[in-house]
């Protein structure tokens, strides 16, 4: 390897640190990464454009352009703003990015730094926030919902680091990773955003259920029991602001059944809920369009087709539906793609978590994956109440740590083909 390419291996290094790292802690954080490893790409073009990146890269590659053609159908020059053209550049600067980063793979050593940073630093903006700023919801630097999901997300990414891998960790290590837990799980608590909490339950049986089946039933048992007991007993702080939280969403259900009362937050959702899903029959193929989506609810409300709460957003609040119902099935499935492909590439297969002749657990390439399988999963969950994709947070963290667990993946699995000395030295 020449100076200039340990270089930018490092640099590689730096990103995967920051886009986990200073994802929520740091203003617009989720893009600090990226422009590194933006940069780093243009620098390196001439390399990486000579490389093969492999079928497992194309699909990946494949998914982000058919995603951004999907946002990239919202522009209208007739509507005189070009500011739509934001959200598909997103997916467009992505793919030198992903090439560069396949070319120069990171030591996954930064990968679990920038986790276990990045769930800390939520958990600790969220404490500052809530307990000295004294607002009603943390929210990082983004909104309560955006701030909530990702940092539970870094908080379970931090458990299945420190569960998966619990034999590679020094003592201290432990503590720091259990210490990232439950911050991430505090953020989350703090921001009061209850898809969250939904969440929470969905992913950690998910997680119990992977890992037991790659050979760590007993590990995964016990941690899902001490991640149960952290958040309850993190919980218990603010017992009286979640028994609020809970009463009021069933509240809000009877309200909305009994009199179509949308005029609250789980009311207006399913206000939207109900509109999107008429609105995408109404034109399964093609979806009514951004803003023939917006001429449309105007429509219906002044029709009395549809509560006037559905005009205070621009989404649906559901993921599936609101690119239902402005894109119609065509998008449902690019959108179930963009999911998809990653669980594809990341899935733990025993082939791929007991590799070579001798069937020896690869542990750590089990925790990669199940990292890169908790993306698709906890989107999921998180697009039933909130467009997650439709934040900047939310693209950016998705698109660049799906890129990062890949490139680190194939990276390791280039140095086990290599000699076994050079191949331990690399990955020590």
């Amino acid at each position: 390897m020449t100076k200039a390419d340990d270089l930018f291996v490092r640099l590689s290094g730096v990103a995967a640190l920051m886009v986990p790292g200073l994802a929520l802690w740091v203003r617009s954080g989720y893009s600090w990464g990226a422009v590194v490893l933006l940069l780093c790409s243009l620098a390196t073009a001439g390399v990486w454009l000579r490389r093969r990146p492999g079928r497992d890269a194309w699909l990946l590659f494949g998914s982000i352009v058919a995603m951004g053609t999907v946002w990239a159908l919202d522009f209208d020059p007739a509507q005189g703003s070009w500011s739509n053209l934001d959200r598909p550049a997103k997916y467009l600067l992505a793919l030198p990015c992903l090439l560069y980063v396949l070319a120069y793979p990171p030591r996954v050593r930064w990968l679990w730094a920038g986790i276990a940073v990045g769930a800390c630093g939520a958990g600790l903006i969220g404490m500052y926030q809530a307990l000295v700023l004294h607002l009603p919801r943390a929210n990082g630097f983004t909104n309560a919902i955006q701030y909530g999901g990702l940092s539970l997300l870094l908080g379970l990414m931090c458990s299945v680091a420190l569960l998966v891998l619990w034999d590679r960790w020094k003592p201290w290590q432990r503590a720091g990773w259990a210490v990232g837990i439950l911050l991430g799980l505090e953020g989350s608590l703090l921001s009061e955003s209850r898809g969250g909490w939904v969440v929470l339950p969905m992913a950690l049986l998910f997680c119990v259920w992977l890992q037991g089946r790659s050979g760590q039933p007993r590990k995964a048992i016990i941690g899902a029991v001490l991640v149960v007991v952290g958040a309850v007993g993190l919980m218990a702080f603010k017992a009286n602001e979640v028994r609020l939280r809970v009463d009021e969403a069933r509240q809000e259900i009877t309200q909305y059944e009994s009199r179509g009362d949308a005029a609250s937050s789980v009311g207006q959702r399913l206000a939207h809920w109900g509109l999107a899903w008429r609105m995408g029959l109404d034109r399964p193929l093609t979806g009514w369009g951004r803003y023939g989506y917006e001429a449309e609810k105007q429509r219906r409300v002044a029709a009395g087709e549809a509560h006037p709460i559905v005009l205070q957003f621009s989404h649906a609040h559901n993921e599936l539906l609101d690119i239902f119902a402005k894109r119609g099935i065509p998008g449902v499935v690019v959108l179930l793609v963009f999911y998809g492909v990653p669980l594809v590439l990341f899935w733990p297969t025993r082939r791929r978590v007991f590799p070579g002749a001798a069937g020896v657990l690869d542990a750590e390439g089990l925790c990669l994956r199940m990292i890169g399988v908790l993306l698709p999963v906890s989107y999921m969950g998180f697009g039933t109440t909130q467009v997650f994709l439709g934040h900047n947070s939310g693209t950016m963290f998705y698109l660049f740590m799906g890129m990062l667990v890949l490139a680190i993946l194939q990276g390791r699995e280039r140095l086990r083909l290599q000699t076994p000395g050079q191949a331990a030295a690399a990955l020590s």
